[in-house]
């Protein structure tokens, strides 16, 4: 796919999402709080074209972090005061985790806030990666950085819904593995609102 093309696909498909996600989603048993306070976060969908098609790049988050540690993750995080926006702030967490320079980032939109367990609410910043980029991973944060293709993170077939224990309840979430990664959680789900912005 050119990426001209690739790029027309991708607004289409973040136009057609409208509808906020959450990690309880899937768990409506579940009862928020309405006066919950969330700290606003962003995260960046970086998609690069390559040989083999359009691949995500994805990290494995550090054993050593306080949340999430060891889980599939885009690169992103919390808002801070100096971001001027949501996709400063995905831009500059990318630059800081994974040495994606926000200059070789073609920003297409964000799709609709994603709420946490943790008590965030992420707003994911669709883009694509101008130039060739070779990763340089902030080990402190980024265990490893990798890709996969974005054909098979946004197929809907290859989605599932598994579920565990947590905090004494059973909790279902989205799972859409790949290879030796499996990418659960936040992370999936995300990528199943994508799936199906896509696919519509």
């Amino acid at each position: 796919m050119m990426q001209a093309d690739l790029s027309i696909s991708l607004i289409a498909a973040i136009g057609r999402l409208h509808q906020e996600s959450s990690d309880f989603d899937l768990n409506p048993e579940v009862k928020l709080a309405e006066n919950r306070v969330l700290r606003p976060a962003a995260v960046l969908i970086a998609i690069q074209e390559t040989a083999e098609g359009p691949q995500v790049i994805l990290t494995q988050r550090a054993s050593s972090l306080k949340h999430h540690a060891g889980q599939i993750a885009f690169p992103g995080g919390k808002r801070d005061e100096g971001d001027a926006s949501l996709e400063n702030t995905a831009l500059r967490e990318a630059d800081e985790e994974i040495g994606l320079a926000p200059d070789n980032v073609q920003i297409l939109g964000r799709l609709p806030a994603h709420e946490t367990v943790t008590g965030f609410t992420v707003t994911p910043v669709l883009g694509l990666v101008r130039a060739t980029y070779f990763p340089k991973p902030d080990y402190s944060e980024v265990a490893e950085v990798f890709t996969a293709p974005l054909s098979h993170v946004t197929d809907i077939a290859r989605f599932s819904i598994q579920g565990r224990r947590w905090r004494g309840q059973r909790r279902r979430y989205y799972t859409v593995p790949y290879g030796p990664y499996y990418i659960w959680g936040a992370t999936a789900r995300i990528l199943r609102s994508l799936a199906g912005g896509m696919s519509a």
